[in-house]
C-alpha cells in the first residue's frame, strides 16, 4: 500500500483568510464568533455565528463566475488556490489524469437556495437564473475545482452532515493508498449562515445565544460557522521524488455508524471509529499526543466524546491533549473537519496545541485535559481528528509528523 503525504493546505474561515492567519489565531486563542450580519437577522432567535468577515467576492471572481459560484464554492476555490500553490504541483500531462477532487459539504449551495426561494415565494417572481441548479448542487465546488486546476481523475462530493470533510479526506486517503490516484485535492466547505440556514438550526434547540464553550460545565450549545479548508493529499513517494515540503503524513482512517438515533450520539459508535483509526494506522493509544475533538459545546456530544476517548485510551486518556477549535471558529458543519485539520498540522509541525477557549467550569463528565483557554507547547508524533455527525455517522483521521 502507498503512503500518503499532505503537501499543501489552504483555508478561509472566521479566524483568517489563509493558513498562516488561521494558525496564528489558533495560537492566540482568538474568538472568530460574533454578531451575525445577514438579511433578516432581526427575525432570528440566534444571532450569533462564526462569519467570514472582510471577504469581498468581487475582488476574487468576475461577474460571470459569481453567477455560477455559490458562497460555499467561492470559499472552496479560494482555499484550493492556496493549497495547490503551496504544493507546487502543476496538473499537466499524465498527472492530470491521476489527480482528482474529493470534497465534503452538508448544505452545498444553501445561500443560493435561500435567495431563490425568497425571490419566488416572497417576491412573487416567476423566473430564476438558468444556472441556479448547477450553482446550488452539492458537487458544484468539486466540479469547479476540477475544472480550474485540470484534475481529470476521481472527483466527487461527500455529504454526511458534520462528518462530511473527514469522510471526504478519508476517501482521498484510501484512493491514493490503494493506487487509484496520485494526488487528491480534498477537504470541505460550508456556508449556511443565511436566514433559512440559521432558522432551520434554531428548530433543533441545540444553539447557543452567547458563546461556544466545549467541555465547560456551563456550556449551552453549539455555534454555527462558515468557511473552507482544502488540502493536497499526495502519493508519498511522488512527493519525495520532487522534493516537496511534506506537512504531515496521513496514516489511518476509520468510519462507523451508530445505527441508533438520528441526532443523539453513541459512545460505542465513536469509540469504534477511534479504535479503527488507530488500528488502520498501526499505532496504539499511547503514541497519540493530541486529539482534535468534535467538541460541539452541546451536553450530549461533549460527554459522549469524552467517554469514548476514555474507553479507548484507558489510563492514557489523562495524558493525551484534547481541544475543540469550534470554540474559536464555530461549527462549520460539513466543512468543519477540514478547518480543524489545520490545528492538527500545527500540532505536528510546530508543536503548538490549539486551545479550547471559553472554558469556565470543570465538568466531571469531561474530566480530561482539554487545553483550556491558552495554547500549549508539546511535541507530538501522532494526532487524531474526530468527526461525529447527525445520523450517527463517525469519521476519524490519524496523522503522523513528517
Amino acid at each position: 500500500m502507498r503512503r500518503v503525504a499532505i503537501t499543501g493546505a489552504g483555508t478561509i474561515n472566521p479566524l483568517g483568510h489563509s493558513v498562516q492567519a488561521t494558525q496564528q489565531a489558533m495560537r492566540d486563542g482568538v474568538c472568530g464568533i460574533g454578531e451575525l450580519d445577514i438579511r433578516d437577522v432581526e427575525r432570528l432567535s440566534i444571532r450569533l455565528g462564526g462569519q467570514v468577515k472582510g471577504y469581498d467576492p468581487d475582488s476574487r471572481f468576475n461577474r460571470q463566475q459569481l453567477a455560477l459560484f455559490d458562497r460555499f464554492t467561492q470559499f472552496t476555490l479560494v482555499a484550493a488556490e492556496e493549497a495547490i500553490a503551496q504544493s507546487g504541483l502543476d496538473f499537466d500531462g499524465g498527472l492530470a489524469a491521476e489527480s482528482g477532487v474529493v470534497l465534503g459539504t452538508s448544505g452545498g449551495g444553501l445561500n443560493t437556495q435561500d435567495e431563490n426561494y425568497r425571490a419566488v415565494y416572497e417576491e412573487g417572481k416567476n423566473r430564476v437564473h438558468p444556472f441556479i441548479v448547477p450553482k446550488l448542487m452539492n458537487n458544484a465546488a468539486a466540479s469547479h475545482v476540477s475544472m480550474r486546476f485540470n484534475l481529470k481523475g476521481p472527483s466527487f462530493t461527500v455529504a454526511t452532515a458534520c462528518a462530511s470533510s473527514n469522510h471526504a479526506m478519508g476517501q482521498a486517503f484510501w484512493l491514493i493508498r490503494g493506487g487509484a490516484a496520485k494526488v487528491i485535492v480534498t477537504g470541505g466547505s460550508e456556508s449556511m449562515l443565511c436566514f433559512g440556514g440559521v432558522k432551520a438550526w434554531e428548530g433543533l434547540r441545540v444553539m447557543s445565544k452567547d458563546a461556544c464553550r466545549p467541555f465547560s460545565a456551563n456550556r449551552n450549545g453549539m455555534v454555527q460557522g462558515e468557511g473552507a479548508g482544502v488540502f493536497v493529499f499526495e502519493d508519498y513517494d511522488h512527493a519525495k521524488a520532487r522534493s516537496a515540503n511534506i506537512l504531515a503524513e496521513v496514516v489511518g482512517f476509520s468510519m462507523t455508524s451508530d445505527a441508533a438515533d438520528i441526532v443523539m450520539p453513541s459512545q460505542d459508535g465513536a469509540a469504534r471509529a477511534i479504535s479503527g483509526a488507530l488500528k488502520d494506522a498501526g499505532i496504539n493509544a499511547e503514541q497519540v499526543g493530541y486529539i482534535n475533538a468534535h467538541g460541539t459545546g452541546t451536553a450530549a456530544n461533549d460527554k459522549t466524546e469524552c467517554a469514548a476517548v476514555s474507553n479507548v485510551f484507558g489510563h492514557h486518556a489523562n495524558e493525551v491533549l484534547i481541544s475543540s477549535t469550534k470554540s474559536m471558529h464555530g461549527h462549520l458543519i460539513g466543512g468543519t473537519g477540514a478547518v480543524e485539520l489545520l490545528a492538527c498540522l500545527m500540532a505536528l509541525k510546530d508543536g503548538v496545541i490549539a486551545p479550547t477557549i471559553g472554558y469556565q467550569e470543570p465538568d466531571p463528565e469531561c474530566a480530561l485535559d482539554v487545553v483550556p483557554n491558552e495554547a500549549r507547547e508539546a511535541s507530538v508524533a501522532y494526532v487524531l481528528s474526530n468527526a461525529f455527525a447527525f445520523g450517527g455517522l463517525n469519521a476519524v483521521l490519524a496523522l503522523k509528523k513528517a
